[in-house]
């Protein structure tokens, strides 16, 4: 069988949990591939409101495994955090969740590293969520990482040595931290993550696949923040496109089916970095009282513009996106019209490829269409759309290439309308 991906086309945010939520009934495995706690999905259904950060967002699906993969990194006080939710809301996981031994833990230190470099930037400022995810990315790559199998190999050796590594590092900043009241936290997260089943993961996906199982491989953030490819330096620290999902399950290209890719029917961005189409007007305020736009993990207001064409265009074509999935179009019911950026104007001239550096003086090519005016939130089948959301539709299919299988109308499971 084949792996289908699930990925944002944007700079995260998107919605991506709700609809592998929707989606994890066809799949019997699904497994998160990159990222770590400073991705929240939020999930509404049947009058609850679920917040996950680590854990996969099929979790709420009987009978059905959900893997941490290789490519995420873990921080276990803040996973003991989330586990503890969700039991104490009813949610047996035990027998529902397994975890890679190849992860990458995220260290007390490594948070401490996180802040004290964020710290340090001053108004140059990334915008990190301070969780350490950075730090222990850098970690991995230079090849001083902790992984969850070395919890069971000479782990306090190995945990004594990446710590005082830090702490000389940290001793070079104007930094206050106490250590021992965050390790008392980990080390309690660390046996809540060894009560899971921690395996071969990478071994575990390929043969569940030659067995015929069906799998939904999870992204977190979006394409625009992907460390290659991305709005750089404002960017995550792990490969958050389509090629991510091979390298952080450990499964071949050939094993990808399709690819859904996630977008909002505006667009929204948290942090510093460059947002061609940003609206610092009344209009950004009222998409972002609209659309609740607040970070789910930090709380932090999302800055809101109009949807970026260019900038989807291109993350389209590097996903391979083979259906795409639009959010939040009810966000939109209010308005009298609704803008898309067709081209950028750079120097005077258009261009529909997304340059090297978005940070450059980018003047937005608009196309005005009619708003549809309607609440949309009840609407139960496409039969229902107004005539001016279906234009909006087949304007965005037109001018991306690619079918919208699944529109969202609103926050609930419920509201998810399969085209």
């Amino acid at each position: 069988m084949k792996v289908d991906v699930i990925l944002g086309l944007q700079w995260g945010d998107e919605g991506k949990g709700k609809i592998v939520d929707v989606l994890t009934p066809n799949y019997q495995i699904v497994a998160r591939f990159q990222g770590g706690p400073n991705a929240g999905h939020t999930l509404e259904f049947e009058g609850h409101k679920y917040i996950l950060k680590s854990i996969p967002s099929g979790i709420f699906q009987e009978g059905k495994v959900n893997v941490i993969g290789n490519g995420v990194v873990i921080d276990p006080a803040l996973f003991k955090q989330e586990a503890e939710t969700l039991e104490a809301a009813g949610n047996i996981l035990t027998d529902k969740l397994c975890i890679s031994k190849k992860a990458h833990l995220i260290l007390p230190t490594h948070r401490l590293l996180d802040a004290a470099y964020e710290q340090s930037k001053g108004d140059s400022k990334i915008g990190t969520t301070g969780r350490g995810i950075g730090p222990a990315y850098t970690d991995k790559v230079s090849r001083n990482g902790l992984r969850v199998g070395d919890l069971f190999h000479d782990f306090e050796e190995k945990y004594k040595k990446a710590t005082e590594r830090h702490k000389k590092i940290l001793a070079q900043y104007d930094f206050e931290y106490n250590l021992p009241e965050l390790e008392e936290q980990w080390f309690a997260g660390v046996e809540k993550l060894k009560s899971y089943d921690i395996i071969d993961s990478e071994h575990f996906i390929n043969k569940k696949l030659v067995a015929g199982d069906k799998v939904l491989a999870e992204g977190a953030q979006g394409s625009l923040l992907d460390i290659d490819f991305g709005s750089y330096p404002f960017v995550t620290s792990s490969n958050t496109i389509c090629a991510g999902a091979c390298t952080g399950l450990g499964i071949s290209p050939h094993t990808i089916g399709d690819v859904f890719g996630i977008f909002k029917a505006y667009c929204t961005r948290v942090g510093s970095g460059p947002f061609p189409t940003e609206l610092l007007d009344e209009t950004g305020q009222e998409l972002r009282d609209a659309g609740h736009e607040y970070g789910s993990v930090t709380g932090r207001p999302r800055r809101c513009g109009w949807i970026d064409l260019v900038a989807l265009r291109y993350t389209i074509m590097l996903n391979g996106v083979t259906k795409l999935v639009m959010m939040k179009s009810d966000v939109l019911d209010s308005f009298d019209a609704i803008k898309a950026c067709v081209a950028y104007k750079i120097n005077g001239e258009e261009t529909e490829d997304l340059p090297f550096d978005i940070t450059e003086n980018i003047e937005p090519v608009w196309v005005e269409l009619p708003g549809w005016k309607t609440d949309m939130t009840r609407m139960q089948s496409e039969d229902e759309f107004p005539e001016e959301f279906n234009a909006y539709l087949t304007f965005l299919e037109e001018e991306l290439g690619v079918p919208i299988a699944i529109v969202s109308v609103g926050p609930d499971r419920a509201q998810t309308i399969i085209r």
